[in-house]
């Protein structure tokens, strides 16, 4: 048996989770059974949806146990194999955690494709974030030549991708993004029509001003005070698809204000469709998202920014400062080489 490192959950955080809230520990890493695979852990990423698998509040999925593993989807190497799909030397990605090395079930794991772009962008531009980007619009936000496209955090992995696929699609793209860097990153390299930042006192009528026909489609990624400024400027029969409130996720700005019945009056006045999703709802589609946008992206066609941090100890720093906004771009720990 073989020491190894994870990050465990040590208590589960009330409001904004703090360091004390993960442990990381050593353990001993079993042989691989029969049709089990043992990899070695090469990229970790971070992404908004953990602060909820910390949580035991009902969701869609089971939380993390205290004292369990923290929950993610990592970039690893094949050691030993006792599958048949797989081989000492496959990269693979799977929801191995955080954690140096694991044993799982081959059949969890898949083949790593990225059409000649890094391997990184399998956990990034092209896995979970961007084909969530590309779903929502493609299943649910539908948007017409000519429309405006409204995304929340633009300058992150799944705001980046909505934003330049809806330009494919010749609609206008207009991002919401947090300081300048971040602004300018979006409006000059994504290519964007417009961004607004929503620290600026004037993030409302900004907005406004940036979509004087309305809004078409509103990629939601934030909620909070974000869509107290969208929502007056929906268009009549706007579509909303919604994959993240991370204003939300550490239990603050649910009670700032009560946003349902101004919500649900612009809903039914305006005949708005608002669709929450989780991108495995489309998962038989992943093959189709992967060959339209891989070569595009290999190309330079499709841009993406990656925010790579050293060592898996330092994955809760970056996970907490990913909830405010720290991060500039698809936050990933890279483990080893």
């Amino acid at each position: 048996m073989t020491s190894v490192r994870r990050i465990a959950l040590a208590s589960r955080p009330t409001g904004e989770p703090g360091p004390e809230n993960f442990r990381l520990e050593t353990f001993e890493l079993p042989e691989a059974a029969e049709g089990e695979v043992t990899v070695r852990s090469l990229y970790l990423s971070l992404d908004p949806y953990m602060r909820g698998r910390m949580s035991d509040a009902k969701s869609y999925a089971a939380p993390v146990p205290v004292g369990g593993v923290m929950e993610g989807e990592a970039i690893s190497e094949v050691v030993k194999s006792r599958h048949t799909k797989f081989a000492p030397g496959n990269i693979v990605r799977g929801r191995t955690g955080w954690s140096s090395h694991a044993v799982v079930s081959g059949d969890v794991l898949k083949p790593v494709e990225t059409h000649g772009a890094p391997i990184t962008t399998a956990i990034g531009a092209l896995g979970m974030p961007g084909f969530t980007a590309w779903s929502g619009l493609k299943f649910i936000g539908k948007p017409k030549e000519g429309e405006t496209v409204v995304v929340a955090a633009a300058s992150g992995p799944v705001g980046s991708m909505v934003g330049q696929l809806a330009k494919l699609a010749g609609a206008r793209a207009v991002g919401i993004a947090g300081g300048p860097e971040k602004c300018a990153f979006v409006k000059d390299e994504l290519g964007f029509d417009a961004v607004i930042d929503h620290r600026s006192k004037e993030f409302a009528s900004g907005l406004e001003a940036a979509c004087p026909d309305g809004i078409d489609v509103y990629f939601e990624n934030v909620g909070g005070h974000v869509w107290d400024a969208v929502l007056p400027l929906l268009n009549q029969f706007a579509r909303i698809p919604v994959c993240g409130l991370v204003a939300h996720y550490n239990g603050s700005g649910s009670a700032e204000t009560d946003r349902l019945p101004g919500t649900m009056s612009a809903i039914l006045r305006r005949s708005l469709l608002v669709r929450g999703f989780i991108q495995t709802e489309f998962a038989s589609h992943f093959d189709e998202f992967l060959d339209e946008v891989g070569p595009r992206l290999a190309a330079g066609e499709i841009k993406y920014r990656e925010d790579i941090v050293d060592g898996l100890e330092n994955a809760p720093e970056a996970f907490i400062g990913m909830l405010t906004g720290g991060n500039f771009g698809k936050l990933i720990v890279k483990i080893a080489d």
